[in-house]
């Protein structure tokens, strides 16, 4: 598996002097249901290798041995409400990987883990999860159910056209198993330049 590099987004949003700053002095803060979207996630604390051919069980499996450290990638206000989280929809059955709260927002958010480009099929399953949470599980007082596929490959022209414009609950967010090295860095950053460029040349 290629290891895997911070994208262009990602960058530019790091490089933001500002929101540095105003991160440490203030910690991540969470207003809006997108505020607690990281991406991407950094799982270092896995043991997963980039070039080990390990599949959606075994990524489960890790971050479940991993809560605590998960929790803490996740950021403020996650609780755990457990894995597999049987749904009976009619006669069939359903298992959302990962189920948290929100203790902030006040709201379910259901993670599904992806390996590889996120497709329509995935994100029409984590409309059914969001619906069914909203209608069956969730109180009256309490926000709508946020649904977030971790994954490899956003996808996002995908994730574009086939979720509504104004969607506001339904999210990808990228996983990295190791912070980029030097190089990486240096490559990535002589890469926006180049790309900037063509952009202000248009």
């Amino acid at each position: 598996m290629e290891r895997k590099r911070i994208t262009k987004t990602n960058l530019i949003s790091t490089a933001n002097a500002d929101k540095i700053l105003q991160l440490a002095e203030k910690g991540h803060e969470i207003k809006e249901t997108k505020d607690i979207i990281k991406d991407p996630l950094v799982l270092e604390f896995l043991d997963l290798k980039d070039n080990d051919k390990y599949h959606e069980y075994d990524l489960e499996k890790n971050i479940l041995e991993h809560l605590k450290e998960f929790l803490l990638e996740l950021g403020k206000g996650f609780t755990f409400v457990g894995s597999q989280v049987k749904i009976t929809i009619g006669n069939d059955q359903f298992y959302p990987d990962l189920v948290f709260y929100n203790r902030i927002l006040q709201c379910f958010v259901i993670f599904d883990l992806k390996i590889g480009k996120v497709t329509h099929q995935d994100i029409g399953q984590m409309q059914m999860y969001v619906n069914y949470y909203d209608r069956e599980i969730k109180n009256e007082h309490e926000n709508k159910t946020v649904g977030i596929l971790l994954c490899t490959n956003k996808n996002e022209t995908v994730i574009k056209y086939t979720l509504p414009e104004d969607n506001a609950t339904i999210f990808a967010t990228e996983y990295m198993l190791h912070l980029p090295t030097e190089k990486e860095l240096i490559k990535t950053i002589e890469e926006e330049k180049v790309y900037l460029e063509t952009m202000n040349k248009k």
